[in-house]
């Protein structure tokens, strides 16, 4: 079973995945931290994803940096959720949308 991720939202666009690691760090060993990036654009969405080597430090960040400033900005802090949990976007734009 894969690891539960947290979801950092309201990021500032000058948080790079560095940044977001080492403020995780506080709380305890980061395994992965990244920002999530517009394709188009190459800018920062204002939003991504952590992940600690210890999932026991998930709680502990959500309790001790909900809120807190990062790069100028409070951020929310909060366990991500599955993919299949997500409410998928139907407005007909998909690239891939068969008609038939």
């Amino acid at each position: 079973m894969a690891s539960q991720n947290l979801f950092i939202g309201s990021l500032a666009y000058a948080t790079t995945d560095d940044s977001l690691k080492a403020f995780f760090e506080t709380i305890g060993e980061v395994t992965s931290a990244r920002v999530v990036m517009d394709r188009e654009s190459g800018r920062s969405k204002g939003f991504g994803f952590v992940e600690f080597a210890d999932e026991a430090n998930n709680t502990k960040a959500i309790d001790q940096l909900n809120g807190k400033e990062l790069d100028g900005r409070p951020i929310n802090v909060s366990l991500a959720r599955p993919k299949e949990d997500r409410p998928r976007n139907n407005d007909g734009g998909s690239f891939r949308q068969r008609s038939w």
